[in-house]
């Protein structure tokens, strides 16, 4: 009789640390940026300044991830992902810690912009490090439970808001934002170089420059795309937190929904990455985006706390669910020699595009009330989103190692 062939694994051990570090970087990194949400107009009592400038320094995050980008997504395609990586880490948790011993408003501005340049790094090197270190087939879920790792730093930072905040204030949650630089010592010892990286080294930053110019028309494309997935996902959670806070619930109950919230981004990064496979990029993530379509209503016009969990719940499975399929998405659309420029760049100057959206949202909100500003907002992004989506091109399964 024939033996059965032994099961293979889902991923072998050292596709699994490169995973790891992806998901763990991205993790800590969004938490670090999240800490800042839960504190709106705690630092603006703290600093004696408008809730409107503290909400300014999410802007000025987001508005320095492109130079990241360019920085450590250049080091990345020179001279591999781990280095880079690893760098990346020490450098956004240093600048986190730093931030709870800010003395006033302008120093903590400054951090927060400088912080933005750490935040900018780690997305495209650690997703092209994953990417590339897995089978073409895994790529779906493995890409929903890298993006996963922004919802849960999302998660940490409620956490930490309802915990941690109460009993030591608000400098110790930046400080708790520092034990992220430790995860270097895990890409150090554990993870490999990508070998699809060691395939198609290039020798010089001018040559990195000369692949990535070379194809301007799809990097214009997905910066136009990164820039509504950014407007979709900031839209409607940075500025949550504070909504939920012009209803009248208490941060206790306002973390609460926060971790719930996120329990579905999760949910959603898992099921779409998943379902991205048997449907293709760009069909799924469409139809992530019209889950969450369906849901404003009750969302930003609930009337009672459930219905406004509830509603925030469900959009964020839409939410995260569009994103968790973003990874394998650019990175099978990139060329081979700045795979770790182009999706992070990319990435991150549809952030910058996209980093006025807070205070667009709190201007609007002004104008015609904080439910209305946030709905219509986000349902002319998501009409345009679904556009682009379906007009743009896709290359589901495309092979990163050469041929053996």
């Amino acid at each position: 009789m024939p033996q059965p062939r032994p099961s293979q694994p889902f991923l072998e051990p050292q596709q699994w640390h490169a995973v790891s570090a992806s998901f763990l970087g991205w993790t800590l990194d969004a938490f670090d940026f999240f800490v800042a949400v839960f504190l709106v107009n705690t630092l603006a009592a703290q600093f004696h300044v408008t809730a409107a400038k503290i909400i300014f320094t999410t802007a000025a995050t987001l508005a320095m991830r492109p130079l990241g980008a360019v920085i450590f997504g250049l080091l990345a395609d020179r001279y591999g992902r781990r280095g880079p990586l690893m760098a990346n880490v020490v450098f956004f948790s240093v600048v986190e810690l730093l931030c709870g011993f800010a003395p006033n408003y302008t120093f903590f501005l400054l951090l927060r912009t400088v912080y933005g340049i750490g935040m900018g790094g780690e997305w495209g090197v650690g997703a092209s490090l994953a990417m590339e270190s897995i089978p073409p087939h895994r790529r779906g879920l493995i890409s929903g439970i890298i993006q996963s790792g922004y919802s849960c730093g999302y998660l940490l930072a409620a956490i930490v808001a309802k915990f941690i905040l109460p009993l030591w204030g608000w400098r110790a949650m930046f400080w708790v934002g520092g034990l992220p630089g430790l995860l270097a010592f895990y890409i150090r010892w554990k993870v490999k170089e990508s070998e699809a990286w060691k395939q198609h080294r290039v020798p010089e930053f001018k040559s990195i420059a000369r692949a990535a110019s070379s194809n301007w028309k799809l990097f214009l494309y997905m910066i136009g795309l990164m820039a509504l997935m950014n407007f979709f996902s900031h839209g409607t959670q940075d500025l949550y937190p504070h909504f939920l806070a012009s209803r009248g619930f208490t941060t206790s109950t306002i973390a609460n929904v926060a971790i719930f919230y996120n329990i579905g981004a999760l949910v959603g990064a898992l099921t779409f990455g998943r379902l991205s496979e048997p449907l293709g990029r760009r069909r799924a993530l469409v139809l992530a985006a019209a889950l969450s379509l369906c849901i404003i209503p009750l969302w930003a016009f609930g009337r009672t706390l459930i219905a406004l969990a509830i509603g925030a719940f469900i959009i964020q499975v839409g939410v995260q669910g569009a994103w968790g399929i973003i990874p394998a998405h650019l990175n099978e659309l990139s060329p081979p020699a700045v795979r770790g420029l182009i999706p992070g760049l990319a990435y991150q100057l549809g952030n910058f595009v996209a980093s006025p959206v807070n205070t667009i949202e709190y201007a609007l909100r002004d104008r015609w009330g904080y439910s209305w500003a946030i709905a219509a907002f986000e349902i002319a992004v998501i009409l345009l989103l679904a556009i682009v989506v379906t007009a743009g091109p896709e290359q589901k399964g495309r092979h990163f190692l050469k041929p053996t």
